[in-house]
């Protein structure tokens, strides 16, 4: 069966229900995806049991009225997405050194690969949107080269200088 034709029935079958996407003997999907499984799941991305999401797909003609912390994507100031998406950042590397834990060494979250990632991560967009930021820069600049020198400190061979998480950004860190 030729690739692009098995393609189409997977694209087409995206509006079945997640029922039929459990069920091997719903039809043709089954038969074009073969072996390929893990396409099925990329075909069903967009299709969700309505019912495990009560109220969450009810139309809701005042969301501002129904809570009051909820705001428009369109009025939030960049600066703003900006900081919050570095405070993410910051938060989730701090949680993959360990650095939530009472020992760092035994947290059963700490993962080195995934910080220096997101460490990576935090150093690109910081220093990319240094300008924006205004008094938020200075912070985050702290907190990231906090964030980097824990990393070399939980490292067990420790990079030198300007070869650690984010320095290609950042320059080396002391």
């Amino acid at each position: 069966m030729p690739t692009d034709h098995g393609f189409r029935r997977l694209r087409g079958a995206q509006n079945r229900t997640s029922a039929d996407a459990c069920d091997r003997t719903a039809g043709p999907v089954w038969s074009a995806v073969g072996a390929g499984l893990h396409l099925l799941s990329l075909a069903f991305a967009g299709t969700v049991d309505h019912a495990s999401l009560s109220g969450m797909t009810d139309d809701q003609k005042t969301p501002a009225a129904a809570d009051p912390q909820v705001r428009e994507l369109a009025e939030i100031p960049a600066v703003e997405v900006i900081t919050r998406s570095a405070v993410m950042l910051m938060s989730a590397a701090a949680e993959k050194l360990g650095l939530a834990s009472e020992d760092p060494d035994e947290s059963p979250h700490r993962d080195l690969d995934e910080a220096r990632r997101l460490i990576t991560a935090l150093a690109g967009l910081v220093t990319a949107s240094a300008e924006f930021l205004g008094l938020h820069a200075g912070p985050l600049r702290d907190g990231l080269k906090s964030l980097q020198l824990a990393f070399r400190e939980a490292s067990a061979a420790p990079e030198e200088p300007g070869k650690g998480p984010g320095e290609k950004y950042t320059g080396p860190v002391w």
